[in-house]
């Protein structure tokens, strides 16, 4: 199955005090980025980038030391995860298979929990989406879900939605069929901006996919896979946790 993986990465990383675009600080020795594309490159074809036109040429620059088939794309103006995720649609229409999304932070990403992706992806008939998903305490996601567990609502404590003291978290990773990722295009047209961002976010399009659409969630290995890095702290915790892994 071919599989391109779209990676958003057009933080400046303001928070994390970095001198660097976000995606090409260091984790434990290697740019943030570099993490991901490790944990994934056993299974996507190619890869496209999208970052903000100041990093591009360093983004450029680090892409061309890896292996794979790559593309930067630019998102010209921070609109939001949806534009950015938008932009790699050109570069991407040629594999007409799978498309993953990860966002650049997700550092601990485990084979396991991609494995699991890969065999939902091939059940029969083919879903529109496989979502790695996890408990978390104080969520910054949660999915809502109906009485026979289809997803029907995400709550965003970004956009200052009611949260649960514990709720059902996304992990910064997505697989989506060729005709669901081509569908961001129409979801972008309907859907409501956020009421505090004014963005149209990327993850309400999951519950109005799974609307007419199968959308498998799979779980975890592990649930601090789904820790991004946005402080030193995170960072801080990131390191810890990949020294342990070695």
């Amino acid at each position: 199955m071919k599989r391109a993986l779209v990676i958003p990465a057009a933080g400046l990383g303001t928070r994390l005090g970095s001198p660097l675009p976000k995606a090409l600080t260091l984790v434990a020795g290697q740019p943030m980025i570099g993490h991901v594309l490790d944990r994934c490159a056993p299974y996507v074809d190619c890869v496209v980038v999208v970052v903000n036109p100041a990093a591009r040429r360093p983004m450029i620059d680090y892409m061309k030391q890896r292996s794979q088939p790559f593309a930067v794309t630019e998102q010209a103006a921070p609109t939001g995860m949806l534009d950015a995720i938008l932009q790699a649609h050109e570069r991407v229409a040629h594999v007409k298979s799978r498309v993953w999304i990860a966002w650049c932070d997700q550092v601990l990403l485990s084979d396991a929990t991609l494995q699991r992706v890969v065999a939902a992806e091939a059940l029969t008939p083919e879903p529109a989406a496989v979502v790695p998903t996890t408990a978390q305490p104080a969520p910054y996601i949660h999915f809502d879900r109906d009485e026979d567990g289809r997803l029907i609502g995400v709550r965003q404590r970004r956009e200052q939605d009611p949260m649960p003291d514990v709720g059902e978290s996304d992990s910064g990773m997505f697989s989506l069929s060729w005709p669901a990722y081509d569908a961001l295009r129409i979801f972008k047209e309907q859907a409501a901006r956020g009421h505090s961002t004014g963005e149209v976010n990327f993850l309400p399009f999951l519950p109005w996919l799974a609307a007419g659409h199968d959308v498998r969630t799979v779980p975890v290995a592990d649930a601090v896979e789904a820790h991004g890095i946005n402080t030193p702290d995170d960072l801080a915790f990131a390191e810890a946790r990949l020294r342990r892994e070695r």
